[in-house]
């Protein structure tokens, strides 16, 4: 299995009202490929809880189930469609951790 986590952060010029709606689109995007997007386990976007000790605003914390999977994730149509419309036109920085597990 390969877990593949996304931190986000938000661009700073969007009000709140504005992040908290993104924030939920992000998260019915992305948890929606699973079932759509061959080698894709789960996903699961973190929106709500957030501490003030933080400096990202959105996590995804997905499993795949190998490298192969995540490369044909990564260029998915419907993952790409997603990215393209919920994430990147709203995000000032992301920070990306790939791994392989045992389970």
């Amino acid at each position: 299995m390969v877990k593949h986590i996304i931190l986000w952060t938000l661009k700073p010029e969007l009000s709140e009202a504005e992040k908290a709606d993104i924030k939920r689109n992000i998260k019915e995007g992305l948890e929606g490929l699973v079932g759509k997007v061959p080698g894709l386990v789960s996903a699961t976007v973190h929106i709500d809880g957030r501490l003030a000790t933080s400096n990202c605003d959105v996590m995804l914390d997905s499993t795949l189930e190998n490298p192969e999977a995540l490369a044909a994730y990564a260029k998915h149509p419907e993952h790409v469609a997603v990215a393209n419309s919920r994430v990147r036109p709203f995000t000032a920085q992301r920070t990306c951790l790939d791994f392989e597990t045992e389970d």
